[in-house]
């Protein structure tokens, strides 16, 4: 039998929309509405210097970057299997562009919170 990586993203993506739904909205009203309207939420919650000492947190960085790279792991098995509704079959193109992204932007996400420091 020819082994499959499929369980790998589907995996990813499983937990990317877990994360997305559990926390998503959440964000969604903190950044955008809590926040700048002053509603439920101190402004002082988001200034520079609060966000940075909670990405230079060891659970801080988890969080950002378990944030970060499962919303865009659940996008882009999304984006890859949308594009086979559209009638673009999955190719090699297709496959390299909706998870080469990612894995890019994963490792990136990576590197600067280990740049942020501790």
């Amino acid at each position: 039998m020819k082994r499959a990586n499929d369980p790998v993203f589907w995996l990813l993506f499983g937990a990317g929309g877990m994360l997305s739904a559990l926390v998503g909205a959440v964000l969604v009203f903190v950044t955008g509405i809590g926040v700048p309207g002053g509603v439920l939420v101190s402004s002082d919650l988001m200034r520079y210097q609060s966000m940075l000492g909670f990405a230079q947190n060891g659970l801080g960085k988890l969080i950002v970057f378990a944030v970060i790279a499962l919303f865009l792991w659940h996008a882009a098995l999304r984006i890859f299997h949308m594009l086979h509704d559209f009638g673009i079959h999955a190719g090699a193109v297709a496959k390299l562009v909706c998870f080469g992204l990612p894995l890019l932007c994963t490792i990136a996400a990576a590197y600067w919170l280990l740049a942020l420091g501790f």
